[in-house]
């Protein structure tokens, strides 16, 4: 079976980490052997002069085909308007996308159009689908749904590629709620879960995971006091700054913040002006391959974002023994659903340390968090989405 998947996020020689969850997922599609997969991750860049700015220079310089562990993408550019643009972007990353795959669906046609995000992937894929003649699937993740669908323009599009759609996913039962009350088709709709890649995410004994990456000079954690991890961009949208306001009611607890972003130096100043600078600890980013050591060694981990579908780095840290404070948001309940596995906690700093200082009170095994994660699993992830694929090819 072939199929042409549609991906604005996907990584990059350029941001290698950008859209790693989706990767992930395509490499298991693509182990299995069952389909000739054909990436598309299209790269928008300004007019010039804008183009010439550092940030855009640097993507525009990508070659035009790329390989990611095996998997052919293709880096079509299309005409990105920074800021005022984001409504139109599916007709113009349609328009750069169409030439180049019809040209490789003359050569060897595909059997389905897929979309990895349902903004602006959905309706620029749908546009794409409907020019080749051939069925399509759109996957939501999130924010692509609580964000653009609250913009009318975008809503309108994406409600037209759903409708277009012969199937339709969802990451978790929360978000499909989310879609159909937007009006997107129920019947359609299924829930595809994520995966997991268990050789990497397991339990490292917590204390030897806290001496070794304590001795790591790029992290340097702290060695003693209970250790809480924010994974995640610095952006207003991930609430580290609730996170960081909870600690100064937990006087033994530290904090790690594991990723890059604008709000760092606000963040900064907000710890510093709470007098926290000495237990907050800014990581930047962490690598794949340390994350797994770094979740092990936390006694929780703390993600206060304002919206999720069902994030990775949920079913990561509870896979290395990690149990989560999070809110509840997206599919926060089809993840904590039992103590194990950690708190729901409402977006306030009170309310967050009240639910780590429960778990630290009486903290779960790794074991016993772990086991939470045992239904994800990369192959099965890409079992479902073929099977989806399939149903729509009537192969």
């Amino acid at each position: 079976m072939r199929v042409l998947s549609l991906s604005t996020l996907f990584p990059n020689p350029q941001r290698p980490a950008f859209g790693k969850f989706v990767a992930n997922q395509m490499r298991g599609v693509a182990a299995t052997g069952d389909v000739d997969l054909t990436m598309v991750s299209p790269i928008g860049v300004p007019p010039w002069p804008l183009s010439r700015s550092a940030r855009y220079r640097k993507l525009e310089e990508l070659p035009a085909e790329s390989d990611c562990d095996g998997i052919r993408v293709l880096h079509p550019r299309f005409t990105l308007i920074p800021k005022l643009g984001g409504d139109s972007n599916p007709a113009r990353i349609a328009k750069a996308v169409l030439p180049l795959v019809r040209d490789l669906h003359a050569q060897d046609p595909f059997d389905v159009v897929d979309a990895q995000f349902f903004f602006p992937d959905g309706p620029a894929a749908a546009l794409v689908a409907k020019a080749l003649g051939l069925p399509l699937s759109i996957k939501a993740r999130g924010s692509d749904i609580h964000y653009w669908g609250q913009r009318p323009k975008a809503l309108a599009q994406m409600l037209r590629a759903a409708e277009q759609a012969g199937r339709v996913l969802s990451v978790s039962h929360a978000l499909r709620r989310d879609m159909i009350a937007l009006g997107m088709p129920e019947d359609r709709i299924s829930v595809h879960y994520t995966g997991l890649d268990r050789e990497r995410f397991h339990p490292m004994e917590r204390k030897a995971a806290r001496a070794l990456i304590s001795a790591i000079p790029e992290l340097g954690i702290w060695a003693e006091g209970p250790l809480l991890v924010v994974p995640g961009a610095l952006i207003a949208l991930k609430g580290q700054r609730l996170a960081i306001a909870a600690l100064e009611r937990l006087p033994e607890a530290h904090l790690a913040l594991a990723g890059v972003g604008e709000d760092e130096s606000a963040l900064r100043l907000f710890a510093q002006g709470r007098g926290l600078t000495d237990r907050v600890q800014f990581l930047g980013q962490v690598s794949h391959d340390l994350l797994p050591q770094l979740l092990s060694a936390a006694d929780a981990v703390v993600l206060p974002s304002e919206r999720e579908g069902l994030a990775n780095v949920w079913i990561e840290a509870m896979a290395c023994g990690a149990p989560l404070v999070i809110p509840d948001v997206g599919g926060a309940r089809e993840v904590v659903d039992g103590r194990s596995a950690g708190r729901i906690a409402a977006r306030d700093p009170t309310a967050i340390a009240a639910a780590v200082a429960d778990l630290l009170s009486d903290p779960p095994s790794q074991e016993d968090v772990a086991a939470n994660a045992e239904r994800f699993s990369w192959e099965a992830n890409a079992a479902e989405l073929i099977g989806f694929w399939r149903e729509l090819a009537g192969r």
